[in-house]
């Protein structure tokens, strides 16, 4: 499948079938959800209509860990076996993940605010995804630093790499430290501790947050790609498969 992928032009070729039908899935789901959990879920009976804004939360953190680890995945591959869209890929995917992360770092203050009594507190948890935001846009300004954009790419990969140890302090801060956050609810040995009422549709959240990333990772993929295309037709005057590729700056400037 990766050796399938990796060819720029068959990439190009699914990932335009797959984008329309991944958009349309994202915006059923997340309307679905956004319904479901905002409207139709019942309060809870600790915390009232507050409780809502886990249905946010609770998938935009999950999101926020998982593309991390998709970045950190994808520079490996990079560096490792050279695969041609491995590094498109992570420097598509991180400011994604850095939005989901503000997305959940913002919730977090929202919802910290009725319960704890404070925006913000220096919990493990929350400080350690902070950190997690720090260690996305440290990555973003690394891959953007230097004027060849391979070395920029590297020391980037590089990073993300390194900073895949935050991932489990982050999952595992409850366990470790006396914080403010309760222990695991819903990925946990014993099964999840919240009702049904609650639980589907924040799953529901999870899966169109999901669906919502693969959509806007292989839009910005083939952004990427269409402006190597460009940058080798200025230069060459030829297609990108009849001529090396020079390396690009990645779509989100």
């Amino acid at each position: 499948m990766l050796s399938t992928l990796a060819n720029p032009a068959r990439f190009m070729r699914i990932s335009g079938v797959a984008l329309p039908w991944l958009g349309s899935a994202s915006a059923v789901v997340l309307a679905l959800g956004l319904v479901w959990s905002l409207v139709l879920a019942p309060p809870d009976y600790q915390q009232g209509e507050s409780v809502r804004i886990m249905f946010i939360h609770v998938p935009a953190a999950w999101m926020a860990l998982s593309v991390y680890l998709f970045v950190a995945i994808a520079s490996a591959v990079a560096l490792v076996w050279r695969h041609p869209l491995a590094e498109i890929a992570a420097q598509a995917a991180a400011p994604i993940g850095a939005a989901f992360t503000l997305i959940c770092l913002a919730t977090g203050s929202l919802w910290g605010r009725p319960m704890w009594g404070a925006w913000w507190v220096w919990d493990a948890r929350l400080t350690s995804v902070l950190v997690l935001f720090f260690l996305y846009l440290g990555y973003i300004a690394l891959v953007n630093a230097f004027d060849d954009a391979s070395r920029g790419g590297r020391a980037g990969s590089l990073l993300a790499l390194v900073g895949i140890v935050n991932l489990p302090i982050i999952k595992f801060s409850v366990d470790w430290w006396n914080t403010l956050h309760q222990p695991a609810s819903v990925l946990r040995l014993g099964g999840p501790t919240i009702d049904a009422s609650m639980l589907v549709p924040l799953f529901v959240m999870a899966v169109g947050f999901a669906l919502l990333f693969a959509w806007l990772l292989l839009l910005r993929m083939r952004t990427a790609l269409n402006e190597r295309k460009a940058r080798a037709l200025r230069l060459y005057g030829v297609p990108d498969r009849e001529q090396p590729i020079p390396a690009a700056r990645p779509a989100w400037r």
